[in-house]
């Protein structure tokens, strides 16, 4: 067998399924080793299906019209699962698939499709991460996995973001309403549609391969990338890093705490600007916010130590000002000082009495029970007043910088996206290192104590596991390099940058999303910007002193010579109007383009809709607002777990047969945009109450 790199030139057009086979045996494909014993053929391969959604007596159904199979520079297809079937017998024959020597295939969103194959293939190994999302699955030497877990992008974007080989998937081609079957012909127009998608996949996994040097380094996920990168900078850089990890250990009962105190970015909208069209709203971004804070800031470095009372706020603060602290608190008679917003999520929160809830943030409570970290109580000491408070389960850990080899596997990844980013011949080191360095931090958070998913005849089930095993296995990993504490600090530090700016911004704070701020009168607060951009650009000095690194690696030059310091807060422009909803639920203008964003909702055509429903679309972005199935971008799906079959007439007047052993059944939704009692109350409270009796 070859193990040289394949030719990569798309012979575009459908070849039959005979065609296909006799192209494969002419090939002779390359093969790479992994480090397993395990051969994979060193080539980009894919598979789609597409398929109709329907209703009969009432009763939701789908089928299977099409199905398109590619390798390197061919796609075929065909109609049946049945063809699908004696196919990919007749292809692992031709290949010699077995366990040893296998196909990596690539399916964007395994999920859908593994909904109707599950039943049809006999299954050595499937792997999941959640029940019925697929990682993997192994059958007779063909590796199913998921593209869309290694890109984290739809077909479209990834068709847009190829950067040697040029392939974009046409958008609209094939209307999805319209019921077909295996016996509807299909127009080359519909035929070119399905091939586009083989062909998006086969380019983007042939620039995975020619990137990360072949096929058997390619992770299973995004995050994979990143986790490969960092491991081996760590351990070849630090030769007591594994004795650093053995250090770092973590008890049930703590990692149970750390879970409960692990919360993601801010979001949320001012109450006293919801639902008002407010014009020149000027936007502040941090630059890598989360990355940032992993270099400039100090993280648990040894096991928690609990500390059995604190007797007063002195010693409070001691343990605050000196260490990394880990609490259960309850807050009595909580009220609080600042209007503009409140950071206390109620979802975090237990035994809450009377709480005041201001879009699921805690206003005022009689009693409400967390847990917090010392730089959560320090926020909540600029917004919050209570009576008295309790403390439980208060734990510390000595704080120092995150290790050197850690540090500057981020300031790599920064680097190359810094000085790569718009220079001609460096998209694909681009995008690989953007997409790095956004996955830095949540690596630092997986779920360690994760339930078990099992497929086994036909059927899901989840068992969890025994929580001291779990953790005893984390705790003696060899090829551990984290340390699930530092990614609570990692959002901790952030939200408190984050609430620098809104407590500075005052009244002309508006909202809020993780690492940006939307403001009034944005040049009254450069004052506050400058300031902090001094501050982080001293922080960011005094870890480089301390890593004994040079402070120009914390802010590398970009394509026009411009030094790009990680972590200042950046001024992103303003809007001509600005109109928010509450959380993930805003309207903009700017230079007459308008920009909707609603979790949910399809931007583009939602905000279409608004456009051509409403002179002024700031008029109908209001709760209430009502947006069709045919405009919202939503799909409803409903998994069918049991065999179906009849017959369907197609939109062609043609009657055909359909057989599915499972099925995902899928259909257009429409959209309403709610605003619930709770925070319409809460609304209605403080309309025209002085902000001081809150």
């Amino acid at each position: 067998m070859a193990t040289t790199a394949a030719q990569f030139s798309p012979e575009l057009g459908l070849v039959d399924k005979t065609t296909f086979i006799k192209k494969i045996i002419a090939a002779n494909l390359p093969v790479a080793n992994n480090n397993k014993n395990i051969s994979y053929y060193n080539v980009p391969a894919a598979f789609d299906i597409e398929v109709s959604s329907f209703y009969q007596n009432g009763e939701k159904r789908a089928c299977m019209y099409v199905w398109q199979f590619g390798i390197l520079n061919w796609v075929t297809y065909g109609r049946t699962w049945e063809e699908f079937a004696k196919f990919i017998s007749v292809l692992s024959t031709i290949l010699g698939l077995d366990d040893k020597l296998r196909l990596a295939v690539y399916i964007q969103n395994f999920g859908y499709e593994f909904q109707f194959m599950r039943k049809r293939i006999e299954w050595d190994k499937v792997f999941f991460l959640e029940e019925r999302k697929p990682v993997y699955g192994l059958s007779n030497g063909v590796e199913y996995r998921d593209s869309l877990k290694l890109s984290s992008k739809s077909l479209e974007k990834m068709g847009k973001d190829l950067m040697k080989y040029k392939f974009n998937k046409r958008v609209g081609d094939l209307d999805y309403q319209l019921i077909r079957t295996s016996k509807t012909p299909l127009t080359e127009q519909e035929l070119g549609y399905c091939e586009d998608d083989i062909r998006v996949l086969l380019a983007y996994i042939q620039e995975k391969i020619e990137s990360d040097g072949d096929i058997t380094r390619i992770p299973m996920t995004n995050t994979g990338y990143v986790r490969n990168f960092c491991r081996k900078k760590c351990f070849s850089r630090y030769k007591k890093y594994a004795g650093l990890m053995s250090e770092l250990t973590i008890e049930p009962d703590e990692y149970r705490q750390l879970k409960r105190a692990f919360q993601g970015g801010f979001t949320h909208a001012s109450a006293k600007y919801q639902g008002k069209v407010l014009e020149n709203v000027g936007s502040y971004d941090f630059t890598s916010s989360y990355p940032a804070v992993m270099l400039t800031e100090k993280f648990p470095m040894s096991k928690s130590r609990l500390i059995r009372e604190i007797s007063d706020a002195s010693q409070l603060n001691y343990y605050l000002n000196r260490y990394c602290c880990l609490m259960d608190i309850t807050f009595r008679w909580l009220t609080p000082k600042l209007s503009y917003d409140h950071p206390m999520s109620i979802s975090k929160c237990t035994n809450a009495l009377s709480p005041l809830v201001d879009n699921g943030r805690v206003v005022a409570a009689e009693s409400v029970t967390t847990t917090i970290t010392e730089q959560d109580f320090r926020i909540y000491e600029v917004f919050y007043s209570w009576d008295e408070m309790t403390i439980h389960n208060f734990r510390i850990y000595e704080k120092s910088y995150l290790p050197k080899p850690f540090v500057q596997a981020i300031l790599s990844m920064y680097k190359d996206k810094t000085t790569l980013k718009g220079v001609e011949g460096e998209e694909i080191n681009y995008m690989i290192s953007k997409n790095m360095l956004n996955a830095a931090y949540g690596m630092c958070v997986t779920d360690i104590f994760r339930d078990e998913i099992k497929y086994e005849n036909d059927e899901y089930s989840s068992t969890k596991p025994d929580i001291d095993e779990a953790i005893d296995h984390y705790n003696k990993s060899k090829r551990r390099f984290l340390f699930y504490p530092w990614g609570v600090w990692v959002t901790a530090y952030a939200r408190a940058n984050l609430f620098t700016g809104i407590v500075a911004c005052g009244n002309d704070y508006v909202y809020s999303d993780t690492d940006s701020i939307k403001v009034l009168h944005s040049d009254t607060h450069r004052d506050y910007i400058n300031k902090y951009n001094e501050t982080i650009t001293a922080k960011l000095d005094k870890a480089a002193e301390w890593h004994h690194l040079d402070s120009s690696e914390f802010s590398p030059l970009n394509r026009k010579g411009e030094p790009k310091p990680i972590g200042v807060w950046d001024y992103e422009g303003e809007y001509d109007r600005f109109k928010t909803l509450g959380a993930k639920r805003y309207l903009t203008e700017k230079s007459g383009e308008y920009a909707l964003t609603v979790a949910g909702l399809s931007k583009r055509s939602a905000r279409d809709y608004l456009v051509r429903e409403w002179s002024d679309p700031f008029k109908g972005f209001e709760g209430g607002l009502h947006v069709p199935s045919e405009w919202s971008g939503r799909l409803t799906s409903t998994y069918i777990d049991e065999p179906t079959h009849g017959v369907v007439r197609d939109y062609l007047g043609n009657v055909g047969n359909f057989e599915e052993y499972s099925s995902i059944h899928m259909e257009p939704s429409e959209y309403e945009i709610t605003i619930s009692q709770e925070y319409q109350a809460f609304l209605d409270r403080i309309k025209g109450i002085k902000e001081d009796s809150w």
